[in-house]
Order: C-alpha cells, then structure tokens, then sequence
C-alpha cells in the first residue's frame, strides 16, 4: 500500500522550500503521494493540492480576522482530508498560524508531525513553544541560533541549514556585462535600481505607491534604470500603479536579477531580504502595514531588527544594523530617497555594507537542507 505524506505550505517561499524536500524524498521513494497545501512547485511535482498558496497568502492580525470563515473552512476540509487520506507522516512548513492547529489535530491521530523552518517565537509570540513542543515530533530550524532557543525551553531542535542558500547554488545567471549587453544598457553610466515589493497583495497595497514615488525622486537625481521584479503568484493587475509612472525607465526581470545586478536594492522585509543579503547587494529594507496591525505588533515583537539581513548579520537583539530599516511611517519615498542618496553618493557606504554581508553569507554552512529533511521524512514512512 503507497504511503501518503500530508504537507501544508501556505505561502510562496513555503511551496519553494517543501518543494525542495519533496522531490527529493520522492527521488528516494516514488511510492510516496503527496496532499495538502502548496503551489506551483509542489503541484508540479504531482501533489494533490486541496488550497493554494494563492488562496493562503492572508498576512496581519485584522486580515486574518476578517477571512476567520474562510480559514476555518480550510481547516475544517483539511481535518476531514486527513480523516480519509490517513497519511503516514505530515510535513508542516512555516506558516505557524494554521500549522500548529494542524499539528495539535495530528497529534491526536497519532500521525507524527516533522515541522520544518519554525515558527519564528524567538521573535514574537514566544508563548507557542508549549504546542511546539506538545505537538510537534521534529523541528527542523534553518538557523543555528535557534537550536540554542529551543533548548533553554527544552525542545530538540535540529539544524538543517537555510533552504534559499541551497537554492541560490542553482542559480545560474550570466555575468553583469554580458547581461547589461542583453538588455541594451550602458555597462559604466546608469545606476541599477531594484524594485522588490513583496509577494502579498497586502504588501504590494501599502509599500509599492512610496517604493515608485522614491523611485521618481531617484530619476530626477540620477542616470537610473529600475529593476522591477515581480513576485510570480501575483498578476500584472495588481501592479496597475505601474501606469502612473511611465516615465520611469523599468525593466521586468526576476527576483534573482534584482539582486545579482543592481547597484542597490530597494525591498520589502521578508525572505527577499535574506536572499538580498546571499547576493551581498546594498539594500534599504521597507515595510508597512495597516496601522492597527502595527499597533499591535510593536507590543509583540521584541527584536531590535525586523529583518532577517540585519537579524542574521547582527544578532537577534542587536540595535546596530548593517541595513537601513524604515517601518510604517518612515517607509515614505521621502525617506526612502534620502536613505538611497547616502548609499549612491558614497561609494565607502556601500561597498561597507557590501563587504559586510558576504561576510555575513561566508559564515552559513554550505548544506543540502532538502536532502536532510527528505530522510528524516523517510524514517516516518
């Protein structure tokens, strides 16, 4: 009888790193079918998706309030899918809100649970390590600090390493001159500016209007081209703004372009930025959020740094950054500008910061977290 792997990954970055995992155990065992929720990746490797990341993709407390019905819909025919599936073993990434529902449900079935990238409770929430540790057979986390964490709260965690590292190393992409000759662009005389506004609608909704008016202010002061790179789960319609702001010389090209070849990167805080921090690009990271999200999250999140270049840079509790951060009212293209002015007038700023994180980069362990993750699944099938 085929063994049947249960996996739940709700967002885009989610999807990435399951899917990593999955074609690897499937690599070892093609007997094994996979369900559950995830996107194009894990569809292309033959899951049985019953929601997509798609649908899932519901970011800050009053947006999550106010899409309570369809989440408990979802995790009502998800229980029931699980019921009549019977699955070996789940496999449980990211995504802790509705994760750890799940995790308790298949505790109680008696059906292990292997959790891989942790919720981040060294940040915020901490109270969630007693269902972690309840609830959940392995934790699998992606930095090496929080083995440390979930051992002063008696949990074994197990290193894996970052999955973006292991992606990045498939990466190809030609180098910078030969690219610039592609796309017709003077190789010595235009600053390449990128444009990373995120994956969710909500973010797009309020950080992409100042993210383009600082890059109005940039055009005026500077010979520019804009690298805009937009987030592959989300249609050209919800980038609509782009028609306001013609005049900008913009090119499309992926995430990885962005940060391969521009001069700096303008990003919003999430994944993108520890990615940002592996091509060792100059970055000033941005982020808002409804102003009752951010009320309630600044009485939550106790790190100094909201994002992971500066996290894994400095440390979790680290006031220093090696990046600008600009929250809420301070992400304004005013500021945004500013800060991008400092970076691109001076060539010792930059090339600091520059410096700073591939150093950061040299220090993570070269590793394979796919391929790990794979055979500890295979231990539950």
């Amino acid at each position: 009888m085929p063994k049947k792997l249960f996996v739940l990954a709700g967002e885009v970055s989610g999807d990435m790193h399951a899917a990593g995992a999955v074609a690897a155990l499937l690599k070892a065992r093609p007997d094994v079918t996979v369900f559950g929720v995830g996107g194009p990746k894990l569809r292309a490797l033959g899951a049985e998706l019953l929601y997509d990341t798609a649908q899932m993709s519901i970011m800050g407390m009053v947006e999550v309030i106010k899409h309570a019905g369809f989440l408990r819909r979802v995790i009502r025919e998800l229980k029931a899918a699980v019921l009549r599936e019977k699955p070996s073993a789940a496999l449980l990434v990211d995504y802790p809100g509705m994760n750890l529902i799940m995790a308790r449900f298949f505790r109680e079935l008696g059906i292990p649970v292997i959790y891989y990238i942790s919720p981040q409770v060294w940040a915020w929430k901490e109270g969630r390590v007693k269902a972690i540790k309840r609830d959940v057979d392995r934790l699998l986390v992606i930095f090496d600090f929080e083995v440390e964490f979930f051992k002063r709260h008696g949990i074994r965690a197990e290193f894996v390493g970052h999955p973006v590292i292991e992606e990045l190393a498939e990466v190809k992409l030609p180098p910078k001159e030969r690219w610039l000759q592609q796309h017709n662009l003077a190789s010595q005389e235009t600053l390449l500016i990128g444009l990373l506004p995120g994956s969710r609608k909500q973010e797009i909704a309020h950080i992409f209007p100042d993210m383009l008016k600082a890059a109005r202010l940039l055009s005026k002061e500077y010979r520019s081209v804009f690298l805009f790179g937009r987030a592959p789960n989300l249609d050209k319609e919800v980038f609509s703004l782009l028609a306001e702001y013609q005049e900008l010389p913009m090119l499309e090209c992926s995430a990885y372009e962005v940060m391969q070849y521009s001069d700096l990167a303008l990003v919003t805080s999430g994944t993108a930025t520890f990615e940002a921090l592996c091509f060792g690009v100059p970055m000033i990271v941005v982020y808002r959020t409804g102003q009752l999200n951010y009320m309630i999250g600044r009485q939550l999140v106790k790190l100094k740094s909201i994002s992971l270049a500066n996290i894994v840079t400095k440390g979790l509790l680290s006031s220093e950054r090696a990046v600008p951060e600009l929250i809420q009212h301070e992400a304004s293209g005013e500021e945004i500008f500013r800060h991008a002015k400092i970076i691109l007038d001076d060539p010792a700023v930059s090339n600091a910061m520059r410096k700073e994180l591939q150093a950061a980069r040299a220090k993570l362990a070269e590793v394979a977290p796919s391929s790990k993750v794979a055979v500890i699944l295979q231990e539950y099938l």
